[in-house]
């Protein structure tokens, strides 16, 4: 576990219900959501939904501080198709994820090394390492 040198953010929800009919928001009103389980009719968004955008946001985040740490030029239309899996197994429920990575214009062994870097730097990969199944793969 890392030692907290500066607190540079806290986020903040407040969540009434559940994901079958909750609602979250946020303590600075800009994240107002209805939930609700995958594949139901209800309208809202479902926590795998949420931890999949958090997440690949957050690791487009490390690939470009990365290319920056390494001074090479990131082209303008990186992507991250994240797909995170709600699973039931003999111990529960669990999550998988696979992180699909594109990074067009950029030397496949360039842009394998941002990626690798970025494993190493993106908290999200860094707080699910060895807690689950996760694949990064460069497409």
């Amino acid at each position: 576990m890392s030692h907290i040198v500066k607190l540079l953010h806290t986020a903040k929800t407040e969540t009434a219900g559940g994901r079958d009919n909750g609602v979250s928001r946020s303590s600075d009103g800009l994240l107002d959501i209805r939930l609700s389980t995958p594949g139901s009719a209800r309208i809202g968004t479902n926590p795998e939904q949420l931890f999949a955008a958090g997440w690949s946001a957050s690791f487009a985040n490390a690939i470009a501080l990365a290319a920056r740490n390494r001074k090479i030029a990131l082209p303008a239309k990186i992507s991250i198709d994240a797909e995170v899996d709600l699973n039931l197994g003999d111990g529960g429920y669990f999550l998988s994820t696979r992180l699909n990575v594109r990074l067009p214009g950029l030397e496949r062994d360039v842009a394998k090394d941002l990626v690798d870097e970025a494993e190493e730097l993106c908290p999200y990969s860094k707080a699910t390492c060895g807690n689950i199944e996760a694949t990064i793969k460069l497409i």
